[in-house]
């Protein structure tokens, strides 16, 4: 797996991943447990639509 996500997709992933996560923590509604997703993705660099629609947000190295 090839990384496909760049610097500041990752950041807004992990802040929305972990928004939802705390926001499922408080008492939300179940489906914000859905945050584990972006933050995971987030946390390893790949995401696997990306992948399927050939989109990468990160930079080539040279």
């Amino acid at each position: 797996m090839t990384k496909n996500i760049g610097g500041i997709d990752r950041i807004i992933r992990a802040v929305l991943g972990a928004a939802l996560i705390l926001w499922a923590l408080i008492g939300g509604p179940v489906w914000t447990w859905i945050g584990i997703v972006p933050l995971a993705t987030a946390a390893i660099g790949w995401c696997p639509p990306y992948a399927i629609f050939g989109i990468k947000t990160c930079k080539m190295k040279q």
